[in-house]
């Protein structure tokens, strides 16, 4: 007979890899989220610079 080495279960190493999943899982899909709300933001920021210049030449500041 093996001795028993590990006191953990196969049941409770796959419930920690399972949770490890979900957890991995909802952290993609919250970085997928925020690279949708954000990829705008470099064209905007553009956008206002050269309406700034725009505005500057135009003595609107």
């Amino acid at each position: 007979m093996l001795p028993n080495r590990g006191g953990m279960d196969v049941e409770d190493l796959l419930k920690i890899v399972l949770v490890l999943v979900v957890i991995w899982i909802i952290v993609q899909i919250l970085l997928d989220i925020l690279e949708f709300a954000f990829s705008g933001v470099g064209s905007l920021l553009g956008l206002v610079i050269v309406v700034l210049i725009v505005a500057y030449f135009l003595d609107y500041i």
